[in-house]
């Protein structure tokens, strides 16, 4: 049995040396709750800012391709020089561009300047978005988590199947003829 409690001091003494608080095996008093592991405060990965306060992030969609850098501000996305209202007419592309924001509950605390080349304009929102929450989670490394269980992080990586020789399409076969 002392065997067992000089291990569990070791891990003890181990655990303090990170910086977290291990849970020891006493015997608890009577209607006494059992102690929580305390994490951490410092998040695993840092934060990543360039000179002028900005961070940078590429994101990716079918053929489109967006350079995004988010810094602090009012909520202003400004896309090929241009306003999201003008850039994204339809409502449901500024909806998707967005929800990074929506998510982390950041809503009009950033500004967004990218550039977007490449694809259509829907291809071109989901670029945008995806680049906003790749900038997002470097800005803000505690906001990873939340972006990522709503599935942000991960590139769509969906494209147009290419035409193959002896058909009409991708997969349609040319129309029948029987004479």
């Amino acid at each position: 049995m002392s065997d067992n409690r000089q291990s569990l001091s070791d891990l003890k003494d181990l655990t303090t040396a990170i910086g977290t608080q291990a849970v020891v095996d006493a015997p608890e008093a009577e209607g006494e709750a059992p102690q929580a592991p305390v994490l951490p405060t410092t998040p695993l990965r840092e934060r990543d800012v360039d000179a002028y306060g900005r961070s940078y992030a590429t994101g990716r969609r079918k053929d489109a391709v967006a350079r995004v850098w988010l810094k602090p501000g009012t909520g202003k996305i400004t896309v090929n020089g241009r306003d999201q209202e003008i850039y994204f007419a339809r409502p449901t592309l500024r909806l998707v561009i967005n929800q990074p924001f929506d998510v982390a509950e950041r809503a009009g605390q950033y500004d967004v300047i990218c550039t977007v080349k490449g694809g259509g304009l829907s291809g071109q929102a989901g670029a945008v978005k995806h680049g906003i929450a790749q900038a997002l989670t470097k800005f803000e490394p505690v906001l990873r988590s939340p972006v990522k269980a709503a599935g942000f992080l991960t590139r769509d990586s969906r494209a147009v199947e290419r035409k193959k020789y002896g058909r009409a399409k991708a997969r349609r076969s040319f129309q029948f003829s029987k004479r």
